[in-house]
């Protein structure tokens, strides 16, 4: 089995920079090859998401992530941060509004992304 290629992206938000690295996923690979991507940040709780217009089918999706994760939510064609609590968590859980496949994860500390207001741009690209 040869090795996961390393895909290091940089995540630009508002005045936020960030690095991540995403998995070996069929839905990172999808990921990758769309970059760079553009959009305008939404906020729901302790999460930005933004649609990026691409269907990716759901794999292995998760009902709960971990701090720092980056995930794709089907429903809304979205690519996600996860950086805390959302609306929909019980406790210390993070809970997306619906399960999400889960692509990655944030180089660091993901609570940065906490100052990016909803309508800030966003960009990814390969870092």
């Amino acid at each position: 089995m040869t090795p996961a290629p390393s895909r290091t992206i940089r995540i630009t938000a508002g005045a936020v920079s960030a690095k991540a690295r995403l998995d070996a996923s069929k839905t990172a690979s999808a990921i990758w090859d769309a970059l760079p991507i553009e959009a305008k940040a939404e906020t729901w709780g302790d999460e930005i998401y933004f649609g990026i217009g691409a269907t990716i089918v759901p794999e292995s999706p998760r009902a709960t992530v971990d701090m720092g994760d980056l995930g794709y939510w089907p429903p809304g064609k979205a690519f996600c941060i996860f950086f805390g609590p959302t609306p929909a968590s019980q406790g210390n859980e993070i809970r997306p509004a619906s399960p999400v496949n889960v692509l990655g994860r944030v180089d660091g500390d993901a609570t940065v992304f906490k100052k990016i207001r909803a309508g800030a741009p966003v960009r990814i690209e390969r870092a």
